[in-house]
């Protein structure tokens, strides 16, 4: 028989264990939980790709002259375009585009969300380098979110021209996602112990 004070740090050590036991089963299932939400996989794109135009103001004129030119090429696939840059496109290309809200209105954010989704192959985005912009935020968020999503991406007519003639352009494509299973499972594990810290 062990004394009292022994039996109480048995007690406790076995105590200490079987909550260590359950920090780690409920992490495990917080991790799995995650994978399951967010499979990673390679993103395949048809013949027909999506693609989202947005210019600046000073940058309009250059990626209408640079649609038409192109025509013939981008009428085979969807079009997506921010504000008054999509009504342009949709008259001057004869071709259905769709129209998000202008720039400063929240139409980079919404390229930006159907990036996230998914449902953007290339965004093509003639953008201002030398004027101020009241949505800087927002143009930077967009640049971002693609690169995040490993999204081609062509910020000037030299290299949409190099995009648009390339051979994947007008077959299947299969992009490969990022995995950011590691990042996303650093941070539920960090949030699970912050909130068995917080229990305690």
């Amino acid at each position: 028989m062990l004394p009292d004070n022994r039996q109480e740090e048995v007690g406790e050590e076995e105590r200490k264990n079987k909550m260590n036991d359950s920090d780690e089963n409920v992490q495990k299932e917080i991790i799995l939980t995650n994978f399951a939400v967010f499979p990673q996989n390679i993103q395949g794109t048809g013949v027909r790709k999506k693609i989202a135009l947005v210019a600046h103001d000073n940058k309009k004129q250059d990626l209408i002259e640079w649609a038409l030119y192109n025509r013939e090429l981008l009428v085979q696939h969807d079009l997506f375009a921010t504000g008054t840059t999509g009504r342009i496109l949709g008259e001057t290309l004869a071709t259905p585009v769709t129209c998000l809200q202008s720039g400063p209105l929240g139409g980079d954010l919404q390229i930006g969300s159907r990036i996230t989704e998914g449902e953007i192959d290339l965004l093509v985005f003639f953008w201002d380098p030398l004027s101020p912009h009241p949505h800087d935020p927002d143009v930077k968020a967009l640049l971002r979110i693609a690169v995040v999503w490993n999204i081609p991406v062509a910020c000037d007519r030299a290299t949409a021209d190099y995009v648009i003639s390339s051979p994947l352009m007008t077959e299947p494509y299969e992009r490969q996602q990022p995995d950011y299973a590691s990042y996303l499972e650093r941070l539920v594990v960090g949030q699970a112990e912050l909130s068995l810290s917080l229990e305690r």
